[in-house]
């Protein structure tokens, strides 16, 4: 299989690809260009979706990101379940694929779980017994067997390791296992989890929101791996068929992990919740640019105290060339936004290194449009440690723009 490694937002040198193989890396928003002077050979330019990829039984695809795939893994898994992974808990130093760093990683977390041996606990269930056990169902008994007195139906609770923990473990064990994995290592870790969770149910969960489990003294030392499962889960699991060609990996989109990282962080930061500070998925009520309210809008950040907006703002993680200026369309967009929700101004937060930090005052309105800038570098402590200078910024606005309210009322 001919192998083809790749750098986010980085042109690749000329490139030989088939129609089918050219169609498949464009469904991965992949640029394919044309090299010139030459049929059937393309110049590649990946955008913001990393991760790893097969096309067909002839191609591997792997696509790298600017920060490093551990580095990248803690911030998810911090994004997802407020855990806090070390990088050095990814790191491998003989492995550089997305999939086989997450099924050596979980192996790791699954070993250090299990070591204190595998979590039972005791779940609901309903069945018609011909002895009684836990409590008699008499409705169902009334309603399917016209109160017929064998088989009895019954609900109990039933101690067991086939419980929602096990399940999210055994379903991440089975979405890694199918893909094609280069490491022995991780290979052996899958098998050695799927023999200790032999006995529970293999359980397909609803892609990109697997349930939650709360923790408490009993399954705290579980909180780890469990977490990881629920995001190998959350990943984009890439599938795309061009005729009878197939693609398929696991993927990561940046723009949607460093918003969901950006928005979870600052929640945390400053003590509020997400009914408070809100993506642009759980908004408390449309906002509309036009009169009429035919303009929706749906910033990524939004600040609520009640139904009233005090602070909005808008991230970003694309790469573009610019010449100290952040993109026109990216400020006309935080002004709208700025201006439906009647506030002084607002802020674009990009990844470090992307924009420079800087405010501009728009004519005639007099609305402040800042641009703030978050460095992922370093380990996860550090990153979050900026976010909290970030949310001292965030509270500032929040507080000019109820004070200003305030001062428009009086």
């Amino acid at each position: 299989m001919r192998s083809l490694n790749l750098q986010e937002y980085i042109k690749s040198a000329p490139v030989s690809l088939s129609a089918a193989e050219r169609d498949a890396l464009s469904d991965l928003s992949v640029s394919v260009s044309p090299a010139p002077g030459a049929d059937g050979v393309y110049v590649l330019t990946p955008g913001s979706t990393v991760g790893a990829v097969e096309i067909g039984d002839a191609l591997s695809v792997l696509i790298r990101p600017k920060i490093a795939i551990p580095q990248l893994l803690s911030l998810a898994c911090y994004a997802s379940d407020l855990v806090k992974f070390r990088a050095d808990d990814f790191a491998f130093g003989d492995a550089d694929a997305l999939p086989d760093i997450l099924a050596r990683s979980l192996a790791r977390q699954a070993q250090r779980a299990f070591s204190r041996g595998l979590l039972h606990g005791y779940r609901e269930e309903d069945d018609a017994l011909y002895t009684v056990r836990g409590r008699i169902r008499f409705d169902e008994m009334i309603r399917r067997r016209f109160g017929a007195p064998l088989p009895v139906d019954v609900r109990y609770d039933e101690f067991t390791d086939d419980i929602l923990e096990n399940r999210l473990i055994k379903a991440a064990t089975a979405r890694l296992a199918a893909a094609r994995l280069r490491s022995r290592d991780a290979r052996r870790g899958l098998g050695r989890i799927a023999a200790t969770l032999d006995n529970v149910s293999l359980v397909e969960f609803p892609r990109g929101d697997p349930p939650r489990t709360r923790f408490d003294r009993l399954n705290e030392h579980y909180r780890g791996v469990v977490a990881l499962a629920r995001l190998i889960l959350r990943l984009s699991e890439y599938q795309s068929r061009r005729g009878e060609t197939r693609a398929a990996g696991f993927t990561v989109d940046m723009n949607k992990l460093f918003q969901e990282f950006v928005t979870r962080a600052l929640r945390e930061a400053l003590g509020v919740s997400e009914r408070t500070l809100r993506g642009d998925r759980n908004l408390p009520r449309r906002i509309t640019l036009d009169v009429g309210g035919r303009v929706g809008l749906e910033p990524d950040l939004s600040w609520w105290d009640g139904g009233v907006c005090s602070f909005v703002g808008d991230v970003k993680y694309k790469k573009i060339n610019y010449s100290g200026v952040p993109p026109n369309a990216d400020l006309y967009q935080l002004l709208a936004y700025a201006t439906a929700l009647d506030l002084p101004g607002g802020m674009l937060i990009y990844a470090k290194g992307e924009r420079k930090e800087r405010e501009y005052e728009i004519r005639h309105v007099g609305k402040r449009l800042s641009v703030a800038a978050l460095d992922l570098s370093g380990g996860l402590d550090a990153v979050l440690e900026r976010v909290a200078v970030l949310a001292n910024k965030v509270r500032a606005m929040r507080d000019d723009a109820r004070r200003g309210r305030r001062t428009a009322a009086a």
